[in-house]
């Protein structure tokens, strides 16, 4: 895997969002509705609220922007009335594609899932087709150069399940989702705040691709990512650090 760096796809992930901020803005925005709508107003109570909001304040995202978007969802306002939506198919070279949406029209939404795998070589699937590809699990990442010993003895005290040191010096802590709050709240305390934290769905395995289905799997994964339904994209391949575009 020479060259497949997740704290380098990461950052790139990172940059390329603060480059959209607008869309980005909206994309937690909808979140932090659903999860006041789902689950309450109050983040002490509401997991999913807490995550969504730490993930708006890692963004910047101001303070009473979040109070509006709280408000908004824990009412009856018409625009709250988001469906949570997962599709799934496949992208060039058969890999593995999952699709997390909020949507206020499915109709939409589908046509415009299908006109990107199809645009760029893939398909959509059936229900169940490629989640069980997948595991969900909540990460913590710490930049090249932290104490892994300080990390792996303080994430084992948290309960995690895995730390995995990755070729590019990165650190990578594993934990199931339920547990993700309060694991990484015991590893802020305890002096190492991660770089990047998020719930995700990981793949079991990773596709190794030629260069060109690579390129051709990150056109996809931008496509969607342009889409304003669209909130997390998943796919089993390895794809290369993104060279920096300046």
């Amino acid at each position: 895997m020479a060259g497949h760096s997740k704290w380098a796809n990461i950052q790139h992930r990172k940059k390329r969002q603060d480059a959209k901020r607008g869309k980005l803005f909206s994309k937690l925005i909808r979140e932090v509705m659903v999860a006041a709508r789902t689950g309450g107003p109050n983040s002490d109570d509401n997991p999913r609220l807490r995550l969504a909001l730490d993930k708006a304040q890692a963004a910047n995202m101001p303070k009473d922007t979040l109070a509006r978007a709280i408000k908004r969802g824990s009412g009856d306002a018409d625009d709250a009335s988001y469906e949570e939506i997962r599709y799934e198919g496949y992208g060039p070279g058969g890999v593995a594609v999952l699709i997390d949406c909020l949507s206020d029209n499915r109709n939409r939404t589908v046509s415009e899932i299908r006109h990107a795998l199809t645009k760029h070589g893939g398909s959509l699937g059936s229900n169940g087709s490629v989640t069980y590809l997948f595991d969900a699990f909540g990460i913590l990442m710490y930049a090249p150069g932290t104490d892994a010993d300080a990390v792996m003895e303080a994430a084992v005290e948290a309960g995690a399940e895995d730390v995995e040191a990755l070729e590019d010096d990165s650190l990578q802590v594993l934990m199931r989702p339920q547990d993700f709050l309060a694991i990484k709240d015991a590893m802020s305390e305890a002096g190492l705040v991660p770089d990047h934290a998020e719930v995700t769905m990981r793949a079991q395995t990773l596709m190794e691709l030629e260069d060109s289905q690579a390129q051709s799997v990150q056109k996809l994964l931008d496509h969607l990512d342009e889409l304003d339904d669209v909130q997390d994209v998943y796919v089993n391949a390895s794809l290369p650090a993104p060279q920096d575009e300046n």
